[in-house]
């Protein structure tokens, strides 16, 4: 996923679209701590720890037991728990724009 977002990046930094919006590095700027834990023979849990304290979490599962491994379980549960951070973050941003658009309106 990081060198999906870096690419993606790379393709809005080459367009010049320069509004204000969220980049991989304002995503990864947010997380405090990770710390994973392997649940069952077949989860993995990733949980990140953001600056303000919240907590977000991401899964990673596979059917077979036989199929596990740390590394990718690790991997996936960063991921899908990074992308829950994409929608806090842009959740956030989109109500600090919102806002300021009230502001200008007086």
């Amino acid at each position: 996923m990081e060198k999906d977002c870096n690419t993606t990046e790379k393709m809005i930094q080459d367009k010049g679209l320069n509004a204000p919006r969220l980049t991989p590095n304002k995503i990864q700027e947010t997380i405090r701590d990770t710390s994973y834990h392997k649940l069952t023979d077949v989860l993995t849990v990733c949980v990140l720890t953001l600056k303000n304290g919240f907590t977000v979490t991401g899964e990673s599962a596979c059917a077979s037991p036989a199929n596990y491994d740390k590394e990718i379980g690790e991997k996936i549960s960063l991921e899908n728990a990074t992308e829950k951070i994409w929608i806090l973050e842009g959740y956030l941003l989109k109500d600090f724009l919102y806002k300021n658009s009230l502001k200008a309106k007086g």
